[in-house]
């Protein structure tokens, strides 16, 4: 097990959505490298990276070990970098040419609709992490 987490995960605990997601990373960590840092209920952390809360709450954002902040369709690759079973499918996303700007465009839908997303999930009973 690490004792450095290896990258941080700045992520909106207010959305069930991205709470259930975010409990799913975690549950697969189990090297412990990552952290999570609920910005919904703690923005202070935001601070060190240059991040605003309103920006936080937009995209996701990863700081990686190295200090270097990513954001989007770049921090789930970080995040799936991380984790065992999802490190080929990050390693594709940098290494298929266009790969990283599908994800990316996909990641722009996903987020700009994501209430109503998270509406349809929670009318379903399924919004819970």
């Amino acid at each position: 097990m690490t004792t450095t987490p290896r990258s941080t995960v700045f992520f909106d605990g207010a959305c069930p959505l991205c709470r259930r997601e975010i409990a799913h990373y975690a549950a697969r960590d189990r090297d412990g490298r990552l952290a999570f840092a609920d910005i919904a209920a703690d923005p202070a952390p935001l601070a060190a990276i240059g991040v605003t809360r309103d920006e936080a709450l937009a995209r996701l954002h990863v700081r990686r070990a190295d200090g270097t902040v990513v954001s989007g369709a770049r921090a789930f690759a970080e995040i799936w970098s991380c984790l065992p079973r999802w490190r080929l499918l990050a390693r594709a996303l940098e290494a298929v040419p266009g790969a990283m700007a599908l994800a990316e465009a996909a990641y722009r839908v996903v987020a700009r609709h994501r209430v109503r997303v998270v509406a349809t999930l929670c009318a379903r009973g399924r919004c819970g992490a």
